[in-house]
């Protein structure tokens, strides 16, 4: 796919109810910051990418001319009416670390924005977003999306867990979240300017966040909780497959609907090669789907089991 010219690519995508359209831009870099843990926050211009996108979904990135197949990456922001998109990535191999040195005004190509996104149900407004790793970008994206509909209800909590420095500087929350241990107080600054409550965990000892899983945490928020209250909860979440699975062990705990986003290794990103399937139950039994265009995002129960 990297010889294709910018505009559209239409039909190409044949995961069921996918055959949308997919944007190919040559964007911009507008910023790019670094963060401690070679941690990169890229912000390119895509217009036709942004306005689009939508929470779970990815774009395929060229990193470099001289890497030729394209990696990718997770929508963390995007603004329909600026025509900008962001990412959160983490530098693992050559491609992203080519990735890692472009500056505004160097140019990429981007091809989004891909994938079946996180649907939240509007019966179950207490949103639960648990965030691992590089599988934070989802859950900011989501939290953003909920709080612009804020009017309607929507309730998100976002806890996040990362065993290196977070790529933002963390600060004592001023939004109290009953039901959270005494001293986990450590907040993303950008949720916070939302109105959204986040919460932190990470077994490195950083100041503010609980000493243990991300997933442990969300057990001690969802134990404090009212049958009532419970029973408005959803949970999404996205991270590392051994996080997923305890999410959806978590969700079975309390009989919560849920749904995670998966991380997999992927070439086309369009569903031709198949090479990114995963083993998902169906009604029709077993089967074999595409993470690119079946998913990111699929039922926690179909993927880690009842």
């Amino acid at each position: 796919m990297n010889g294709l010219p910018e505009g559209r690519l239409q039909g190409i995508v044949a995961g069921e109810g996918i055959r949308g359209t997919i944007f190919v831009e040559d964007a911009a870099v507008l910023a790019q910051s670094a963060f401690p843990g070679d941690q990169y926050v890229l912000r390119v211009q895509a217009p036709a990418c942004a306005a689009a996108a939508a929470p779970g979904m990815f774009a395929h990135i060229r990193c470099d001319p001289a890497v030729p197949m394209r990696r990718p990456l997770s929508i963390m922001r995007a603004s329909p009416t600026a025509g900008w998109i962001e990412f959160l990535y983490k530098i693992v191999g050559e491609g992203l670390r080519h990735l890692g040195s472009r500056r505004p005004r160097d140019t990429l190509s981007v091809m989004g924005p891909i994938g079946r996104p996180f649907e939240p149900h509007r019966e179950r407004p207490r949103a639960l977003l648990i965030g691992g790793g590089v599988g934070i970008p989802p859950m900011i994206f989501l939290a953003e999306r909920l709080a612009q509909e804020a009017q309607e209800g929507w309730r998100p909590l976002v806890l996040m867990g990362s065993e290196i420095p977070f790529p933002f500087r963390a600060r004592p929350s001023r939004i109290p979240v009953p039901g959270v241990p005494d001293g986990v107080c450590a907040a993303m600054p950008l949720l916070e300017s939302w109105r959204v409550p986040s919460r932190l965990a990470s077994f490195s000892g950083f100041a503010g966040t609980h000493a243990g899983y991300v997933t442990d945490l969300a057990a001690r928020w969802l134990e404090s909780l009212t049958d009532a209250a419970r029973a408005e909860v959803e949970v999404f979440a996205c991270g590392p497959s051994p996080m997923l699975a305890a999410a959806a062990a978590l969700a079975r705990r309390f009989e919560l609907p849920c749904q995670v986003a998966l991380e997999e290794f992927m070439a086309c990103a369009v569903g031709g090669c198949a090479g990114c399937t995963v083993q998902v139950s169906t009604a029709d039994g077993v089967a074999m789907k595409r993470v690119c265009v079946d998913g990111p995002v699929f039922d926690a129960c179909a993927v880690f089991g009842r």
